[in-house]
């Protein structure tokens, strides 16, 4: 049997190792591996082959490339020692499409560049570092890992995870275990680590307005004639009361961490202009994490450009609705619908599709794992205790990890930072909080096989 790691050599390990962990983490960012549809989903191929090449170079003896009718995802293990308890790591290595390439401050979203002690990239931080970072903590161990571990590493999170399930039931046996580690949300600040423990669910759904049969001229018939996107902008308007807040009865209203979120911070993080008020009552972290909110994400009409004097016979939009912890997503989708077709202005015809739904989730965080995990973390941080908090985004699969594994203690830990710009143009990691982030998952490691 190979002599147990002490704390020391891991953390030497995690510095010997580092250097090779970027430059990998550099090479999976090359690869544009978008599982949206219209996109070169060879790439996503391309992606898997790349992590199961690395997963079998970081020694583990099962390395397999899997899918249940979707994009392909990858499942590493290696059993544990006697006694000792197996751990999941999960991440994606599926990435958002690059968007506007003119608001990227580099060529090439898919061309890693440092800057200011930061690596901007599409994936750089949402999650191919969450890929490597279980990556650096195995390299780190060597053959003297001290738990059992199972990697998996999905291929379509960011496009709904929508063979996730089929794929968990498949290979449920491979991939039970006692604790589960979700590298793939984000800390509470640079230097101050965190654990997520609520997250919102989603509802995503297209409404369209039709009002006419056909376009007809604007000046012969505006006036008694409504068109379409006057009619949607009316119904749109109704989401949102005067003070901002979601006026969709029927969603649950919940509280938040008893975490201080100043203004300031939030708009700056945010982007807000100045000038611009934020919408909604209560708390930031309430309005954020605790309470429903409701996007546009698009509306299909003419371009101004090449709209012609005619009014408007349909126009639709793309509602994103993110739902409290406690709310099912199916009966949120429901109430979405009937306050729509209540609300329709002047009789206009709505029909309203479902997109995709996922649940919100609350964790438990009272057992073993987690004390464990607020030593290692700390430990990593140089004393600063991980907090817990909320997030505003989706990660619906969460609740199907703990309806599928109900013993299994589930950890959410973050690889991004408040600046990190997950989705939009210039994401980019902290490297400095990356190499934390390694360190803190390799000592929680150490801790879960009886380290000290």
């Amino acid at each position: 049997m190979t002599a147990p790691i002490s704390e020391t050599e891991l953390r030497a390990a995690i510095d010997r190792e580092l250097p090779g962990v970027r430059a990998d983490l550099e090479r999976l960012v090359r690869i544009p591996g978008i599982a949206f549809e219209g996109f070169d989903h060879s790439q996503v191929e391309r992606s898997a082959e790349a992590v199961a090449e690395l997963l079998r170079g970081a020694g583990l003896p099962d390395v397999r490339i899997v899918r249940a009718g979707g994009q392909p995802a990858v499942i590493g293990r290696k059993p544990a020692p006697p006694g000792a308890p197996t751990v999941l790591l999960y991440a994606h290595h599926d990435v958002q499409p690059p968007g506007d390439l003119g608001q990227w401050q580099q060529t090439d979203p898919f061309e890693p560049v440092e800057r200011d002690g930061r690596l901007y990239g599409r994936g750089a931080a949402d999650d191919k570092a969450g890929v490597m970072t279980h990556l650096a903590a195995l390299r780190a161990f060597g053959d003297a890992l001290p738990v059992g571990v199972v990697v998996f590493v999905e291929g379509e999170e960011e496009y709904g995870s929508e063979s996730l399930e089929a794929l968990l039931r498949e290979y449920r046996d491979d991939l039970a275990s006692d604790v589960i580690v979700i590298a793939d949300s984000a800390n509470w600040d640079i230097g101050q680590p965190a654990f997520t423990t609520g997250l919102r669910g989603i509802v995503n759904a297209f409404v369209e307005v039709r009002t006419l049969d056909h376009a007809v001229h604007s000046g012969m018939y505006g006036g008694p004639v409504p068109d379409a996107l006057t009619t949607l902008s009316r119904l749109l308007a109704t989401l949102h009361d005067d003070n901002g807040d979601v006026a969709v009865s029927g969603l649950v209203r919940g509280a938040a961490a008893p975490l201080d979120y100043p203004e300031d911070r939030f708009r700056h993080e945010a982007g807000v202009l100045d000038g611009v008020d934020l919408i909604g009552t209560g708390r930031i972290v309430e309005r954020a994490w605790a309470k429903p909110s409701i996007s546009v994400l698009g509306i299909d009409a003419p371009p101004t450009g090449e709209a012609p004097n005619a009014l408007v016979p349909a126009a639709k939009a793309k509602l994103s609705v993110r739902i409290a912890p406690g709310d099912n997503w199916k009966s949120a989708y429901e109430a979405l619908v009937a306050h729509l077709e209540r609300n329709a202005p002047w009789g206009a015809r709505v029909t309203v599709t479902l997109e995709q739904g996922g649940e919100p989730c609350v964790i438990d965080t009272s057992g073993p794992a987690y004390d464990a995990a607020r030593a290692a973390y700390a430990a990593a941080w140089d004393g600063a205790s991980p907090v817990e908090m909320g997030i505003g985004g989706s990660i619906p699969f969460i609740a199907t990890f703990q309806e599928m594994f109900p013993g299994a203690e589930v950890l959410v830990t973050g690889v991004e930072d408040p600046d990190s710009r997950a989705h939009g143009p210039n994401e980019s990691l902290h490297l400095g909080e990356f190499a934390r982030g390694c360190l803190a998952e390799a000592l929680l490691l150490h801790k879960l096989g009886g380290g000290s």
